[in-house]
């Protein structure tokens, strides 16, 4: 039996000097049909509002994809709900000029891969709608593109207050309620 190729789809939007691509990689996004919109706007609520012009990309993908890059670039061979990769270490949020002050040049933000069966697993355990779910990783992984990090009790405290704001613009409950800052 061999799996379906990637159907390679998605979705490009271009907001108030923002590119946002969205790839479908895995035909199983397929059984989530609000999933590109969703994405779309966790991200467009996760940026900052006086921003400047920036690229990224958002993976809908599946656990052996994310499982792959996981072993390959974190040392970590399992699959995993969402994967970062800034473009540059550290923060990254551009000013509203753009980067070294050229409003025309973009600055690239980086990746975001998600993995549709840990996603939507995870979703079901927790009781949770799987477009909040989706929500609120998207939210996660573009704060880490913006340097934001949960290393630490402090970073994580600041990360997990940045997520909680930009999930209650999108009405989405809080996924930290009840339970100590990770």
């Amino acid at each position: 039996m061999t799996t379906p190729d990637p159907i390679h789809t998605g979705a490009t939007i271009e907001h108030e000097g923002t590119t946002i691509d969205v790839v479908v990689e895995s035909p199983l996004w397929a059984a989530e049909p609000e999933a590109e919109a969703q994405v779309l706007r966790a991200v467009t609520a996760a940026l900052p509002a006086d921003r400047g012009p920036c690229e990224l990309a958002v993976v809908l993908a599946d656990d052996a994809t994310v499982k792959t890059l996981n072993a390959q670039y974190r040392g970590k061979d399992t699959a995993t709900n969402v994967l970062s990769f800034p473009a540059v270490p550290g923060p990254a949020v551009p000013g509203p000029n753009g980067a070294a002050g050229d409003a025309a040049v973009p600055v690239l933000l980086g990746d975001v891969v998600l993995a549709f069966e840990t996603v939507r697993a995870e979703a079901e355990r927790d009781g949770k709608p799987f477009a909040h779910h989706l929500g609120h990783l998207v939210v996660h992984g573009v704060l880490h593109l913006l340097g934001y990090d949960h290393e630490t009790e402090p970073d994580a405290e600041a990360m997990e207050a940045r997520e909680r704001d930009v999930l209650a613009s999108l009405a989405i409950p809080d996924p930290y309620a009840g339970r100590e800052c990770a």
